[in-house]
């Protein structure tokens, strides 16, 4: 394992952009919008890669280039240095950010988190009193 951790820089990227629903292709998505989640999270995804047996790491200090207010990126292992994937269900990189959005969305602290979204978006209304400038 130690020679896997030296080559860390070598190991694919994957930025909560790659998987968000409420982003579009061109602000960064990579995967279409029904099999994406809602606003995911580096651990969040931390944690559905070692559910899958992946190898990754969080790096907290790195930003995604199109939006770089949007701290955080996972670098995962996908195969191991003789070719063969750690996981044989997910062989692409592809296959994994489609896996971890569905377990993602079922990830234990999303439920909590979901509640309070859906109320606070009902109660929207125009705002502001209409009606003639007066000169």
């Amino acid at each position: 394992m130690d020679g896997e951790i030296k080559n860390i820089k070598k190991w694919n990227i994957l930025y909560p952009v790659y998987i968000n629903s409420k982003k579009t292709i061109a602000e960064g998505r990579r995967i279409c919008v029904t099999k994406a989640c809602e606003n995911p999270t580096c651990t969040e995804i931390s944690d559905c890669c070692n559910f899958l047996k992946i190898p990754c790491a969080i790096e907290l200090d790195k930003a995604y280039p199109r939006d770089f207010m949007q701290r955080g990126r996972v670098r995962v292992l996908l195969k191991r240095e003789d070719g063969t994937p750690y996981n044989p269900v997910i062989p692409s990189r592809k296959q994994l950010m489609i896996n971890v959005a569905e377990l993602v969305r079922r990830h234990p602290n999303r439920t909590k988190k979901q509640e309070p979204a859906a109320s606070s978006a009902a109660g929207s209304s125009k705002s502001g009193k209409g009606g003639r400038k007066k000169r």
